[in-house]
Formats: C-alpha cells, structure tokens, sequence
C-alpha cells in the first residue's frame, strides 16, 4: 500500500490508506480516543480504542508513527475526515521530554530558547508558514524575473576584493593568500550585464558587521537583479514596482492557507509606488515630526517608520522610494545624477518603514570607474582588474537592485525580530544549528 498524505484523504473516502507522520497530540478519554497524526500537508485525527492506547507504549509526542486505516467522513475532525480501525506501528519512539511543546496553536518560547533548538522547534506549524512564505517569495522573484527575459546566475562567493571597498568583510586564508566571503553579487552581476543583459540571483552574502538589532543578520539570502540599457534609476524602480507587486499576487495564490493561519494582512501595492528625494524627506521629517536632520547623509530607522507611515498615510501605500543618496553614503560604482554629482542616481525602497532594497543606475565607463575608486583613497587597482576588464570592453548604461529576502517576510508578516524569517541565523553570537 503506498502512503496517502493527509490532504489527499477526502479523496479516499470508504477505503484503508497507510499514512505516515508525527505523534502531534493524543487525547486519552478513555473508551474512545483520538490521536492526531501531523504529516508535510497538515493533521489528520486518527479513533483509538484504550487498547489501541496502550500499543503506542508511552510513545510522546513527535514520535514518528506509520497508520493503516479506513478513513471516514467526520465534520467535526479536521478537514471534515478521520481514520478509524487503525493498525500502528511506531517508526521511532520520543521516550525523553520536549525542550517545550510544538503541538499548541502558538509557540510560547523564548526566542533564543527556541533557536537553540530550532531543528526540533521549526515543526511548529506556524514555523512552517513562515517558511513556506520564504520559498513562495523565491519562487516569485524567479517566476517573474524568468518571464521578462531574465536569466539567473550563480556568482562566486569566494572572492579577491571587498565589493562595497568597506571594513566589514569576513577575511579568510585561502590557500595562504587572502580572499574574503561576497558581501554581495554586485561585481558579478555587474559583468554579466555585458553577456546576457539581463540577470538575477538568488544566494547567500557576508556581512562582518558587528551589530545585534533586530533587523541585522551576518548572512541572509539576498535577492539581486541587474540590467543594461536604462536611462536612469526610475527605470529601475519601474521593474522593482513590477516585481514586488508579482511576488505579492505569487503569494496571495500560492501561500493562501499559510497567510490565513498567520493572520497577514498584505501590504497596501499601488500600481506606482510614491517617491521622494532625500532632500526632500529631510524636510517632511523636520516640518513633520520636529526633527532637525537635514545635514545628515542618511536616514535613521525611526526616519524610516515616520516616512513609512506618511507613505501609507498619504499615498496609501505601504512602499516608498527614496531618491538621491548623497554619494559619500552610496558604493564606489554608483552613478552620480548629471546636474549635480553630489547626489546619486539611486534609491532605497521602504517598506512599512524599514529599508528593503537598496539599487540605482551603475556608472559603465572604465574610465569613471578609475577616478571613482581613486577618490575613495584606493590606489591599487589590481584586486579590481577582473572587474573592472568588462567596463573596458563595451558596458551599456546599467543599473539593479538588491532584496533581502528574509527581512520582506520579517516586514510582510510584521515578526519583531529577523531571526523569526532567518532559517538558522547568523549573528554575533550564534553558529549553531
């Protein structure tokens, strides 16, 4: 007999199927009781006589059973059925006591108790969703990105030079000269502009920076896309428009039953998301909220919340781009706006008032490479020379952005911390599981 999974089982209504799953809960009444068996698709309830009790020897819960039985339509049970006159046999029995139960509705746990034991804990169905909701947000961005011409890369993640020419990079020997972890896929994508013209990536990046805020991880999933022959940034905010508002329709379709049981209310997507230039936000905030910061070159988080909660206020958008970065704040390859270089022709996208994406026009003339990476005090160009080879050859007017992945979830289902999205997280002090 081959295995039914629980979903299927309103499909199999009058017949004996074999299931097979986890020891998810166990009512002991006494002449009728009722287990709950939990598998990849959900929790199916199972009738035991008393004797049928005993046969499970004291099995607790997340022991891993295997059940033949004949499966009944029952309203009351979940998903309308359940299996009677069952034969179990138990694959491998739990004897010792859980870190903390994984069968209630919510997960009452510390979280650093519960990242400890995050193998044991992720069963937990809502940790489930929550993950589901990660695979549905990849899934999107591939789906999209793959019907507009896009084709996906996989860059190195071993790598001569600092992408972003900072500090906060995790150095490591290799082979008794000096490489780093990619902070980003930028130099990569960035040449394979010149091949294919249109690419993405989908992989892991490095960030050694010594931070413990809710919102930071030292390695996360990121998200990147490049593409040539722009104009200028708002071309790029156009495919970004496009992109998240499909990852969002992806999601309403794909992960229905995991947003109703995370209770997520999708964000508010208008078809154009609202802009404002930096400048510009620094003003809104002081006339706004009585905060002097129009000398500063970037935004603070609590700068983020206010402006998230005008965008929604205002423009009824939970998304809003900010334009033009001062240049001392955006990377060496960044291209400047043309009628005034202190300003950049970049973004940063907010979403619910927390910075998601960070992207803009490239600079594509070899030559505007060399006086930029030399006005940042960087002389030697040799650790640059395989990167700065495709600017040599003809690279047409570029630009892209970068998402990290597990901090869209973080704002989309509006968990409190990254390491409630990050599968194992990395940070200060954490490297196990």
């Amino acid at each position: 007999m081959d295995r039914v999974y629980g979903s299927q089982l309103t499909s199999h209504i009058g017949e004996r199927v074999k299931l097979a799953g986890w020891l998810h809960s166990l009512r002991a009444l006494g002449k009728i009781n009722f287990l709950q068996l939990r598998d990849v698709t959900g929790i199916v309830q199972i009738v035991l006589t008393k004797e049928q009790v005993k046969q499970l020897g004291g099995a607790l819960p997340e022991s891993v059973l295997e059940v033949e039985g004949a499966v009944a339509a029952e309203p009351q049970a979940p998903g309308g059925v359940e299996v009677r006159d069952p034969a179990i046999r138990v694959l491998n029995r739990v004897s010792e006591a859980l870190p903390f139960p994984v069968n209630k509705p919510d997960l009452d746990v510390h979280l650093d108790t519960f990242l400890n034991f995050a193998t044991f804990g992720l069963r937990h169905p809502k940790k489930q969703a929550v993950f589901r909701v990660l695979a549905g947000v990849l899934d999107g961005f591939r789906r999209f990105l793959d019907r507009n011409g896009f084709v996906e890369i996989a860059s190195p993640k071993i790598v001569e030079s600092a992408t972003e020419s900072g500090a906060n990079v995790f150095k490591i020997d290799y082979f008794g000269r000096p490489a780093y972890l990619a902070q980003s896929p930028q130099f990569y994508k960035q040449m394979m502009v010149g091949v294919f013209e249109r690419v993405f990536e989908v992989g892991p990046v490095f960030r050694a920076e010594p931070h413990a805020t809710v919102r930071h991880v030292n390695e996360y999933i990121s998200l990147d896309v490049e593409f040539g022959f722009i104009r200028d940034h708002f071309d790029v905010m156009q495919v970004l428009t496009r992109l998240i508002r499909a990852m969002l329709d992806h999601l309403r379709e794909r992960c229905a039953r995991e947003l109703d049981l995370l209770n997520v209310e999708l964000p508010l997507a208008p078809e154009r998301f609202p802009h404002i230039d930096f400048p510009d936000a620094l003003q809104l905030i002081y006339e706004r909220y009585g905060e002097d910061a129009r000398h500063e070159p970037d935004l603070s988080p609590q700068h983020e919340r206010w402006l998230g909660a005008w965008a929604r206020e205002t423009h009824g958008s939970d998304f809003l781009f900010v334009t033009g970065y001062p240049m001392v704040k955006r990377p060496f390859y960044t291209h400047p706006k043309p009628d005034d270089p202190r300003y950049a022709n970049g973004f940063d996208l907010i979403f619910r008032g927390t910075e998601l994406v960070t992207g803009g026009q490239r600079l594509h003339q070899y030559d505007d490479y060399e006086a930029a990476l030399r006005s940042r005090g960087i002389t030697d160009l040799a650790p640059f020379e395989g990167y700065l080879q495709a600017f040599r050859y003809g690279m047409p007017p570029h630009g892209g952005f970068a998402i990290g992945s597990e901090r869209f979830v973080m704002q989309l289902l509006g968990a409190s911390n990254l390491r409630e999205t990050t599968l194992f997280p990395r940070d200060l002090n954490r490297l196990s599981p």
